[in-house]
Formats: structure tokens, sequence, C-alpha cells
């Protein structure tokens, strides 16, 4: 019964087995209030779409779809961090912070206006999905890296002062490697943004498939099931990485799980 109130109960932490029960709870609410209320609906039930996505996997394209985007997706993310990381620490260095400024402003361009000229740019169409994923992605990246940067605490380099660290050296031990499991975190929370971008950059060239590439051709017939299954399957994909990623974090800055436990 105690429990019961917990979760009615403004400002307080569920955890464990509870935390869990009530997520399979709501979901299992949603999903059955969807079935009963759906069935007339334009919007396909969750027991069509599911069949629909048990047809798409044990299709015979799948597979060469799903590792065209998971190709395409895992090295714009690996560019992207890259990139991110250099420009947001040289930020620091004052000659390179209006162009850090500059990067973090790019966020307001739309990519529909600049499809012409990235398609100038580049010499196919892979080139042309992978720079368009890395311009979507480095300045959202560089935003959240800045934040952390700008809130690290005056006292951590007033301490490698004392220490008689150089600049550099500074640099080094609070910025770079004494940030690092945070940069994990920045780049677990926005690894969302590459699936979202997925499916708009593989409709720009569909000669190497991918989900996106299956998407955009069900969205031309208006085959809803086939649509939903798809968005169910990327849905799921974002969950697993985002999953994978925390664990990696926990397991290579085990401190952090500590953190959070406090």
């Amino acid at each position: 019964m105690d429990i019961i109130k917990s979760v009615f109960r403004p400002l307080t932490q569920i955890k464990g087995r509870t935390s869990i029960t009530l997520v399979v709870v709501e979901a299992l609410a949603a999903l059955l209030a969807w079935e009963i209320f759906g069935q007339h609906g334009l919007i396909p039930t969750p027991s069509k779409i599911m069949v629909a996505v048990g047809r798409i996997v044990t299709s015979a394209y799948f597979t060469d779809n799903l590792f065209s985007s998971l190709s395409l997706t895992l090295s714009g993310m690996g560019i992207s961090i890259v990139l991110a990381l250099v420009v947001s620490y040289l930020s620091l260095i004052p000659v390179f912070a209006p162009v850090t400024r500059f990067i973090v402003k790019c966020r307001y361009l739309t990519l529909t206006g600049l499809i012409f000229l990235f398609t100038l740019l580049t010499q196919d169409g892979h080139q042309l999905k992978l720079s368009l994923l890395i311009f979507g992605i480095v300045p959202f990246f560089v935003t959240s890296l800045l934040s952390i940067i700008d809130g690290i605490n005056t006292q951590e380099y007033d301490l490698c002062k004392t220490l008689r660290m150089n600049n550099w050296q500074t640099l080094l031990e609070v910025v770079i490697v004494g940030r690092l499991d945070q940069v994990f975190e920045v780049m677990r929370q926005n690894f969302a943004i590459a699936w979202m971008m997925i499916t708009m950059v593989e409709g720009l060239s569909m000669s190497e498939g991918g989900l996106g590439t299956m998407l955009i051709k069900s969205n031309k017939y208006i085959d809803l099931s086939t649509v939903f299954a798809i968005l169910v399957i990327i849905f799921g994909l974002g969950i697993f990485f985002d999953y994978l990623l925390k664990q990696m974090r926990y397991w290579l800055f085990p401190y952090t799980k500590i953190e959070k436990r406090s």
C-alpha cells in the first residue's frame, strides 16, 4: 500500500523493481487501450504492427538495409564526436572561440536549404548522406560539450595553478581527462539525433538502401503497418544503443555509478 501511495506523492524517487513495474504497467495499459479503441481507426493497432515487424525482420532484404543504416549511423557518430571534441577543446583558446560559437549557432540552419550545396561538395550519395549527418549532429554535440566546460568550477583551475601546472596541463587535467565521463554521457544523450536524422538523409540517396529508404517507400504507398513497424524497429535500436552506452559508461567510469547511487 505504501508503494502505491509513493507513486502518487510529489518529489518521491522510485527505483528498482517499483520503477520497472510502473513502466511496464503504464506501457501495457496504453497498448491495451490502443488495441481496443483503435480497431476501426486509420492508425494500425499494436497487434497489426507487430505482425508487420515479424514480416519485415524475417524478409531477405532486411539485414542488408539494417547494416546499411547501422554503418552510416555509427560512422557519422564517430566522426561527429571527434570533430565536436576538437572544436569544443579549441574553444578555450581565444583565437578559436568565435569559430566555436558560430558552429553552435549552426544548429538553427535547416538541412533542406543546404542539400544542394552539399550535393555540389560531395562526390557520391554516400558522402552526401554522411556529410549531412555530421553537419546535423556536430552543432548539438558542441553545444552540450560547451555547457559541460562552462560548468567547471573555477576552483579546479585554481587548484591546478597551486600545483604549478601551466595552462596546457590544466586544460588536459581539468577539461579533457577530468570530464571524459561527462563526454560519454553527452554522446549517449545525443545519439538519438543520429537515429532521427538517418531516415531523412537516407531518403536523399536510396541506392544504398537502409531503414530510412524502406520507411520513405512505405510512406509513399501509405502502407501504415509497415511504416509503424519500421518506426518500432528504429525505436528498439535506439533504446538498445542507449542502454549499451549507459553500461559502457559504468564500465569505463565505475565511479559514476557510485555517484548516482549516493
